[in-house]
């Protein structure tokens, strides 16, 4: 006869068993119980925020016209010429740039003050013994502000090696421009009667100068379209081209920007930091009837600077 109080014993402690087994095979996971991320959450989250703060110098040679109030000057000067008469060497740019997926935000601005000028001289002797001489200067100084904002989507990605990849951003957003213009024009003419002067034994002649001053302060906002490819060969590596269009006659005529620049970047826990060297090309036709002020410029030359993006 078998002992019952005996056998349940038996299958007590066998069952008592099996639970310790069972519980110290749980997963860590399971054992930390809800509310705790794995640590596989902690490493790497495809839709966190990233961020990117560039600060970079643009030289730029400087084409066109410039009118204030209806004095019209005519401007194309290299960068060499521009360093020599400018109170900033070369244009100042600050860059921010926000993603979260396949959107983003970002937002440029760009200040440059810029003086250039020019001076020519005429001689002309309609009658003989009579000489007339005039002679003029130009100086001109522009202060220049440009606020770009803009929304924008990644529409393809292309992937390549491991590390590489392609994609394509459309943006839309707005580009305000600030311009203050200074046209300074002194202009000096001098007549001399040579053969009077030497009947009479001592010079005759006289010489008259005068100023002309004409300012203007210029300000507008415009719609901007454009696209943007990214290509990058490794994690370090990275090729931006950039294009947008704008104006549209809103406020000016037409706007155009094209941009290509080229990153090697240097990664630390939590962040990068990157070198910048490229080339920008602004071109803006915006006219003012009213005052019959005008800016119909072309600012194009390379950039260089640095980035951190975390």
């Amino acid at each position: 006869m078998v002992d019952v109080r005996t056998s349940w014993k038996g299958v007590a402690l066998r069952s008592l068993a099996l639970v310790v087994l069972t519980a110290g095979s749980l997963p860590a996971a399971a054992a930390d119980g809800p509310g705790t991320e794995s640590a596989v959450t902690k490493e790497y989250d495809p839709d966190a925020w990233r961020f990117r703060i560039a600060l970079y110098g643009w030289a730029p040679s400087i084409a066109g016209n410039l009118t204030a109030r209806g004095q019209t000057v005519d401007v194309n000067e290299s960068f060499i010429q521009l360093v020599q008469k400018s109170d900033s060497l070369i244009g100042y740019m600050g860059y921010f740039e926000a993603n979260k997926g396949r959107v983003g935000f970002f937002a440029d601005v760009v200040w440059a003050r810029l003086g250039f000028g020019s001076s020519n001289a005429s001689f002309r002797n309609p009658i003989a013994g009579l000489q007339i001489s005039t002679t003029s200067n130009t100086a001109v100084t522009y202060s220049l502000t440009i606020v770009e904002a803009a929304g924008t989507y990644e529409f393809a990605r292309w992937p390549g090696s491991p590390g590489s990849f392609t994609a394509l951003d459309g943006f839309l957003g707005f580009r305000y421009w600030n311009n203050s213009i200074d046209l300074n024009f002194d202009i000096t003419g001098t007549v001399d009667f040579s053969r009077l002067s030497a009947a009479l034994g001592r010079d005759i002649g006289f010489t008259r100068s005068f100023g002309i001053t004409r300012s203007a302060n210029l300000d507008w906002v415009d719609p901007v379209v454009g696209l943007r490819l990214r290509h990058q060969f490794t994690p370090s590596q990275e090729v931006m081209l950039l294009g947008d269009v704008g104006g549209f006659g809103f406020q000016s005529n037409f706007e155009w920007q094209a941009l290509g620049v080229y990153s090697y970047a240097w990664h630390f826990t939590g962040y990068q930091v990157a070198a910048l060297v490229g080339y920008r090309a602004i071109g803006v036709n915006y006219l003012n009837p009213g005052n019959n002020n005008s800016v119909n410029l072309v600012l194009h030359g390379p950039l260089i600077g640095v980035s951190v993006r975390f």
